[in-house]
């Protein structure tokens, strides 16, 4: 997929300071796109509106704490 140019990209506010986050933009058809915050230019995945809905609400209930 080609992204389109121009998107908003955006951290957590609860992004550190060490380099180690991914940026979203959400794209005009609903879908969200993430990439690494190191590596602009690389791989970026991008997600359906439900694809993003269940992880983010997985991210909510813990489901990807380590134990």
């Amino acid at each position: 997929m080609v992204l389109p140019q121009g998107l908003k990209w955006f951290k957590s506010s609860r992004s550190g300071s060490e380099g180690e986050c991914v940026e979203a933009a959400f794209l005009d058809d609903g879908q969200v796109a993430i990439r690494d915050s190191k590596d602009r230019r690389g791989p970026t995945l991008v997600f359906t509106p439900t694809q993003w809905d269940v992880f983010t609400v997985s991210v909510r209930r813990g489901a990807f704490d380590r134990a």
